[in-house]
């Protein structure tokens, strides 16, 4: 692995912008990729009836997502620019896919929003879902690529418009847009993604590439904070045991460490590392690891559950306080709603108990206490009680850990962050 700093990176916009092939595109263009497979993925791609989706099918792995041309999970790819080694998480745009990419903005240290820049397509109910979501989940690194440029002829009256429109949706949940880089790209015929466009005269800023490399700061590394790694998924592989994986949040985990899992209370000891097949000896913020534990039966954990060390376990919660925003509901809710909370990698059922105050979301002000219900739009302070046992924690000592989205009904009803525990006994 490269000495170069690591960086997870994710996409986000409506489920036809053109992330995946975006994605495709900046890892055949940085050498991620090799012809033979590119070629073999267009093969299939003519094949299925989708031609054009060859760069989207490098991340879409699953047949049913070629067949259906979009994206359900979350895949992981590496590729290097001059400055970083990045993760690429492709999150899906598609409304029933919003947990999962809850599940993405939870990992990333930065973001692509996609934007496509078709006539008749622009910014649509998603674009919205996901910058709000990416603002309350704490991405705070953003650019926009204005996609498929080509189907726009390449005008730059097309683009200056997405560009306004953009600008005020994304200073209206709080970004600060004069940081944010606006490019005017195509991910299907590869312009201003590695290369500067000669299609686009018009546009002297940089590419994709030299955008990540000029504009993405490196996250401060949570080094000196006890550990936590929710864990994605947990493998039992023959021969090597139980491999739970994940990505750690804060902390180290080395070789031989004894950790513990939450809520479970299980306690078992490290017995390797792996980022992408290579073996490492420990695992530090941001990287997405598989370890072997022993002393752990896969029946044991699942995904969910929270890695620390015995001396400063995660956080089970008895109770929280959060402050959210509702970002859509049909009616209103009141105390007693019980709707599915998503926190890192846990999805877990909790009742609201009691809504504490109706918050102003730009001042953080009390407007009204104890107000008997809120509605789509208001902010507000709440108490929570997970009717199962959920690792969280405050935003004050773990932002990471704090964060989490309220789904019902098939939508994301409302996000918002964890302010303080009580902890179960």
């Amino acid at each position: 692995m490269a000495q170069k700093p690591h960086i997870n990176i994710m996409t986000a916009g409506h489920v036809d912008a053109g992330k995946s092939t975006l994605v495709g595109r900046l890892l055949f263009d940085t050498g991620a990729i090799r012809e033979e497979e590119m070629r073999k993925l267009k093969e299939i791609a003519t094949e299925v009836k989708k031609e054009t989706f060859e760069f989207a099918f490098v991340m879409d792995k699953l047949k049913e997502e070629r067949e259906r041309g979009v994206t359900i999970d979350i895949m992981h790819r590496p590729f290097e620019t001059q400055k970083w080694y990045f993760t690429i998480i492709d999150a899906p745009g598609h409304r029933d896919f919003v947990k999962n990419m809850i599940t993405g903005a939870s990992q990333a240290d930065a973001a692509i929003l996609v934007i496509s820049g078709k006539p008749g397509e622009g910014i649509q109910e998603q674009t919205k879902e996901h910058v709000w979501l990416m603002k309350v989940l704490g991405i705070n690194q953003l650019m926009v690529a204005v996609n498929k440029m080509d189907a726009a002829n390449y005008d730059q009256k097309r683009f200056e418009e997405i560009k306004t429109e953009a600008t005020k949706l994304l200073q209206g949940v709080g970004y600060k847009t004069d940081e944010i880089a606006f490019i005017p790209i195509s991910g299907y015929q590869g312009e201003n993604i590695a290369k500067k466009s000669d299609k686009m005269p018009w546009y002297n800023g940089p590419t994709l590439l030299e955008t990540l490399d000029q504009k993405i700061k490196e996250p401060e590394k949570l080094l000196t904070k006890p550990l936590r790694l929710p864990v994605q998924d947990v493998y039992s592989i023959t021969g090597v045991g139980t491999v739970p994986v994940g990505r750690v949040e804060t902390g180290v985990m080395k070789i031989n460490d004894k950790i513990v899992f939450e809520p479970e209370g299980v306690v078992g000891e490290v017995k390797s590392v792996e980022i992408h097949h290579q073996q490492l000896p420990q695992a530090v913020p941001g990287d997405n690891v598989g370890f072997n534990v022993r002393g752990v039966d896969k029946s044991q954990i699942k995904k969910g559950d929270v890695v620390g060390h015995p001396d400063s376990p995660p956080t089970v919660a008895k109770e929280f306080t959060a402050q959210i925003v509702v970002l859509q509901h049909p009616t209103v809710i009141t105390a007693g709603y019980t709707p599915v909370f998503h926190a890192h990698t846990a999805a877990v059922a909790c009742t609201i108990e009691e809504i504490i105050a109706k918050i102003d979301p730009k001042t953080g002000q009390v407007v009204q206490e104890k107000p008997d219900f809120i509605k789509t739009g208001d902010a507000a302070r709440i108490k929570v009680k997970p009717l199962k046992p959920l690792v969280i924690e405050k935003q004050s000592e773990f932002p990471q850990m704090a964060r989490f989205a309220i789904r019902d009904m098939g939508m994301t009803v409302a996000a918002g962050v964890c302010i303080d525990v009580v902890k179960a006994k």
